[in-house]
Parts: C-alpha cells; sequence; structure tokens
C-alpha cells in the first residue's frame, strides 16, 4: 500500500468524524445561544422585581413591563388601603371625579387637566383612564358615559 493510498484511506475515515463533530459543534451554539437569551431575559425580570420592591418599599406606584414599556400599574381598589397607591395622574383624576359631586363627563375632566377638549381624540387617553379607575373599583361607570365615585 502506498503512501498516497494510506493518506486516503485516514482521510476516508477522518471526513465523516469532521462531519459528525461540525454538526455537535453547531447543537452545542444553538443552545449557548438559547442560555444566553434566557439568561437576559430573568436578568431583567430581576431588576423589574428589584425596582417594583424598591417603589413598593417607597410608597411609588409599581412599575411593569408591557411590550418591552415600562408602565405604572393601577391596582384594583381592593388591594390597597387608600388612593395615594395610584399614580400622581390617576389621583388627580380621583380627586376632580370627587370635587365634582355627581356624574362627570370626561370632557370635564379634561377641561380641569388643562387637555384640549375641542381637539378630536385628545381625550380618548383619559376616557381609557377613568375607565380603568372604574374597571378596578375606585369609579363607578354610568350607561351615558359620565363618572362618579364609589361609596
Amino acid at each position: 500500500m502506498s503512501s498516497l493510498e494510506k493518506i486516503a484511506g485516514r482521510r476516508a475515515e477522518l471526513d465523516p468524524l469532521a462531519e459528525a463533530l461540525a454538526k455537535q459543534l453547531a447543537e452545542v451554539d444553538a443552545e449557548r445561544e438559547e442560555l444566553a437569551v434566557a439568561e437576559r431575559v430573568l436578568r431583567r425580570l430581576y431588576e423589574q422585581e428589584a425596582e417594583a420592591a424598591a417603589g413598593q418599599d417607597a410608597g411609588l406606584p409599581e412599575r411593569v413591563q408591557v411590550g418591552g414599556r415600562p408602565v405604572l400599574k393601577v391596582p384594583h381598589r381592593s388591594e390597597v388601603a387608600d388612593a395615594s397607591a395610584l399614580p400622581g395622574d390617576y389621583r388627580r383624576m380621583l380627586q376632580i371625579v370627587k370635587a365634582a359631586g355627581g356624574p362627570v363627563m370626561v370632557k370635564d375632566v379634561g377641561a380641569e387637566l388643562g387637555i384640549e377638549v375641542s381637539v378630536p381624540g385628545r381625550l380618548e387617553p383619559l376616557r381609557g383612564k377613568l375607565s380603568k379607575l372604574a374597571g378596578r373599583g375606585w369609579l363607578h361607570k354610568l350607561a351615558n358615559g359620565t363618572f362618579t365615585t364609589r361609596l
């Protein structure tokens, strides 16, 4: 057997081994990438929990992630002792409705907050926030779309 034949024979033995190792290396790399992504997600979650705990300790409204953006959490009325747990703008809306002494329209709350009520669409975010307060038990939404305080 010549040297060239020995080399060709050895190459024939090593080529399948090299293919198997390359495949195994690709699988290992893919798993390592998945672990790196999972680690980043867990770090973010731990950071959010720590921030939320720090905010609760400081008496601040809790922030949560929605769609990758931090937003203030509006708690249910039954979860907290008083309105101080609400974010500032929600507390202000609640005060305006309480001060009205009866059913109040969204545009009245908007005017009190300094929102340009004559511009179409400016009141929709406010309507959403008032509806959220109603859904969480802080306000009562009447059939005609006005809001009152809960007794």
